[in-house]
């Protein structure tokens, strides 16, 4: 079985992050999406919520799991038993870092990444801008999957 993770650390909620996952699904048989606990990150929402509404975004996907971790990424790859670890980019700098990242997973666990670019129109939309519309009160229903449930 070809499974992967996806960890979408903080608010993995996006349009951008949800076109990767469907993606990704088109050549692994899971994707298993981890929410990074941090409890020093600002987050919009908790950890709970963050869960709470991927589950119910992926709630017809039976190809697709949501937990939560707290732990090194490549230490939940191998709890959950995922040969690979699928990452969204949207930048060319993201890229650069996100290979050295992959070079690093792959010498230290034999964990592959596969990164995959967002599409171009959705290059702009970020976790972290989408938080900020969020927290001044500003509508970012262009910016979230359709159906998706951002109430707090």
């Amino acid at each position: 079985m070809k499974r992967a993770i996806f960890p979408g650390t903080f608010d993995p909620f996006t349009i951008g992050h949800y076109s990767v996952v469907k993606r990704a699904l088109t050549f692994m048989d899971e994707i298993v999406i981890g929410i990074g606990v941090n409890e020093n990150k600002n987050t919009y929402f908790p950890t709970s919520k963050r869960e709470e509404m991927i589950k119910e975004l992926y709630k017809d996907n039976p190809r697709v799991t949501v937990r939560s971790y707290d732990c090194l990424t490549i230490d939940f790859a191998r709890e959950v038993e995922a040969r690979f670890i699928v990452r969204g980019i949207r930048t060319v700098k993201d890229f650069e870092y996100e290979e050295t990242i992959a070079d690093i997973n792959r010498k230290l666990a034999g964990i592959e990444t596969i990164l995959l670019f967002t599409e171009p129109e959705l290059t702009c939309v970020s976790s972290t801008i989408v938080r900020e519309l969020l927290t001044y009160g500003k509508d970012i229903s262009q910016f979230v999957p359709e159906g998706m449930n951002i109430n707090r």
